[in-house]
């Protein structure tokens, strides 16, 4: 959406999409969180393989 875009919605249109927006990147941050903790569980689950020797 352009600039000239923006200047032709409304004020209550432009906060309803800044509310939907601001729910949405909440949404996005929580679900990141949500997959970075069960990346760090798994990764903790896994046993210490050791490393080969040469």
């Amino acid at each position: 959406m352009t600039n000239a875009q923006l200047g032709l919605i409304g004020d209550a249109e432009l906060v309803e999409e800044l509310s939907l927006l601001t729910t949405q990147t909440a949404r996005m941050r929580a679900r990141m969180a949500d997959i970075m903790a069960e990346l760090e569980r798994r990764r903790c689950a896994r046993p210490v393989q050791p490393k080969a020797r040469r």
